[in-house]
């Protein structure tokens, strides 16, 4: 397996882009560079443009996918358009004030064209499919739709979902397969007089899957730390508290952290921590009330009350721990718990008892999310650092699915989530199989030791 990281002066796939065509072995004026994979080249020439396309399933597929990316090359020059198969009409609504079924694909077509303003992607088109459909509807008349769409903007390179879809959506595997035998369809002759495909090099596009290899960020651990450092206790909003169980539940499901993601209710006298358990989770309310108690001496001191939009456990996880006071419902309470495992159905209770993801001694790799990749593959890593920020504001678009400002995190745990963007360069001729990226994953090599394929 080679891993490469993207670097400024990285080329495209060895080829520097320019208005002229592509210099043999990616040299530049004034001196040779060795060739090094990368999506565009990170230095796009004066006066010339490069061309990248995403083709997806639905809106917000193009931010959360590679959001960093389009904004690290349209800041460079680079002409980028966005292609979804759907208006998202199926999606959820989790701001009523932002639409209502009869007008959700309107709102969701409006919030896309916002984020890609925010990203500075230049183009924008929705394909006239049903949300949820894209499996069901005509295959070949797909592709050539798509393939219409590569034809009149001759990209240099195309960015869509790899075969499984990211993580199994029905939608995102079918575009997958769609964008795949369109970019083939484009290496061949063309249609007709008004073929375009090939690039602004010359030749035919790259196709590119965006890949999501599972990382070994806690988000618990990194919250834990943050919150112990802070000179009063944080208290958040319950929009805060709504907009981390989302973001929680959509960087677990795309594999940028590890933390088990669950919502538990606890009926009122509940104890929810015991003082003197081993800590294993992060408990943020969502809704309700809790008192904090501690025993000593024999006696029992109630040491305040905690609400809505307010953490407890951080102090066990930060310190590694036992639990230093018990948490008790005092009304009817709704928490998000992160942990690092699934909920053991015979865990124990008390202080020297076993609770779920409770291992001695196991501790959370310092790596973040993006620090380690499959196995099998050539994947390209991209430095996204310097625009997750914008990344987030284009998320933020999205009313209607995220209840998301761009001020309400840290930026740390905003940069260790989103920081990097992973891309698997499709062969020619074939589109690459799950089963051929073992799921074990592996360090991601320092970047001094990378080096250019040979």
């Amino acid at each position: 397996m080679r891993t490469r990281t993207v670097t400024p002066g990285a080329g495209f796939g060895g080829l520097e882009l320019s208005p002229g065509g592509a210099r043999p072995g990616g040299a530049r004026p004034g001196g040779a560079r060795p060739a090094r994979p990368g999506l565009l080249d990170d230095g796009v020439p004066p006066g010339g443009r490069c061309r990248l396309l995403g083709v997806f399933a639905h809106p917000d597929d193009e931010t959360f996918c590679a959001g960093g990316t389009f904004a690290r090359y349209a800041g460079q020059g680079a002409e980028i358009m966005v292609v979804s198969a759907t208006r998202g009409q199926a999606g959820q609504i989790r701001d009523a004030a932002a639409g209502t079924r009869r007008t959700i694909a309107a709102v969701r077509e409006a919030e896309l064209r916002l984020a890609c303003h925010r990203l500075g992607i230049t183009r924008v088109r929705c394909l006239d499919h049903v949300d949820g459909t894209l499996a069901d509807a005509g295959f070949p008349a797909l592709v050539d739709e798509v393939a219409e769409v590569i034809g009149e903007f001759g990209p240099d390179a195309v960015i869509t979902f790899g075969p499984d879809g990211g993580y199994g959506h029905p939608d995102h595997v079918t575009i997958s397969a769609v964008t795949t035998a369109a970019c083939q369809q484009a290496a061949g002759p063309g249609p007709g007089p008004g073929w375009a495909a090939a690039g602004a090099a010359g030749r035919p596009p790259r196709l590119y899957y965006r890949c999501f290899p599972p990382g070994d960020l806690l988000i618990m651990e990194r919250l834990a730390a943050w919150l112990t450092s802070l000179p009063d206790r944080f208290a958040g909003t319950p929009a805060f508290a709504h907009a981390l169980l989302v973001l929680a539940e959509a960087a677990s499901t795309m594999g940028h952290i590890r933390d088990h993601v669950q919502v538990r209710w606890y009926p009122p006298g509940s104890c929810v921590v015991e003082q003197g358990e081993a800590a294993a989770e992060l408990f943020l309310i969502l809704s309700g009330e809790a008192e904090m108690w501690q025993q000593s001496n024999g006696g029992r001191d109630r040491l305040g009350r905690l609400g809505a939009g307010e953490f407890f456990g951080e102090l066990g996880i930060a310190r590694r721990r036992p639990r230093s006071r018990d948490v008790v419902a005092a009304a009817s309470l709704t928490c998000l718990v992160l942990s690092p495992a699934p909920p053991d159905m015979f865990a124990g209770r008390g202080p020297g008892a076993r609770l779920a993801g409770a291992l001695p001694g196991a501790q959370a790799s310092a790596s973040p999310a993006a620090g380690n990749v499959r196995a099998g593959q050539d994947v390209i890593s991209i430095d996204v650092s310097e625009q997750v920020m914008r990344k987030v504001e284009a998320l933020s678009a999205y009313r209607s699915q995220l209840p998301l400002e761009p001020d309400m995190f840290p930026e740390f745990l905003l940069q260790e989530i989103f920081g990097r963007e992973y891309f698997m360069a499709v062969p020619t001729g074939r589109p690459a199989h799950p089963d051929e990226v073992p799921p074990e994953p592996v360090p991601e090599p320092e970047p001094s030791a990378l080096a250019p394929a040979r």
